[in-house]
């Protein structure tokens, strides 16, 4: 039997794109799990698949998980099927433009995949003490001066040959 587990979620960013950062708090029975890491460059959208992600991934085996996010964009993409959909083509929209930030859209599905996942929207900087709390420590990361660089967004430029 799957142990039950509740993820709330949130992504931040200081100006979009700009530094940004993530929080995810997790519930199982008694335990009570933090987690935040910023980036330095980044956008809201990103921040809010990596809280997804990250809260997935802490998870050791598993689990019959309850997802709260506020993010329409990651509860609408994964419910309605849109990522896999991506996915099939070859990380194409329907449109034929690219998939935005298909880099963490693969991390993600394969993190879906591993747990019986149950997502719930919930409206952002309401009433939801949880979502108040992944917020708080999604602008925090945000400020840290402990940031990482967001490599999927900002890869580092290729560097050119020297002349001789």
């Amino acid at each position: 039997m799957m142990p039950p587990v509740t993820i709330y979620t949130d992504g931040a960013c200081s100006g979009n794109p700009g530094p940004g950062g993530y929080g995810v708090l997790l519930f199982s029975g008694a335990h009570r799990k933090e987690l935040s890491q910023g980036y330095q460059r980044t956008t809201n959208n990103r921040m809010e698949l990596m809280a997804v992600i990250a809260g997935l991934e802490a998870l050791k085996r598993p689990c019959k998980v309850t997802l709260f996010s506020d993010s329409r964009y990651v509860v609408d993409a994964i419910e309605k099927g849109w990522a896999k959909s991506w996915k099939a083509r070859g990380w194409k929209k329907a449109d034929k433009n690219p998939a935005v930030n298909a880099d963490l859209w693969k991390r993600a599905l394969v993190a879906l995949e591993r747990h019986e996942v149950a997502l719930r929207w919930v409206r952002g900087h309401a009433a939801c003490a949880e979502n108040n709390r992944c917020d708080e420590l999604a602008v925090a990361a945000a400020k840290s001066a402990l940031r990482l660089q967001d490599e999927g967004y900002e890869a580092p430029l290729p560097v050119k040959p020297a002349r001789a």
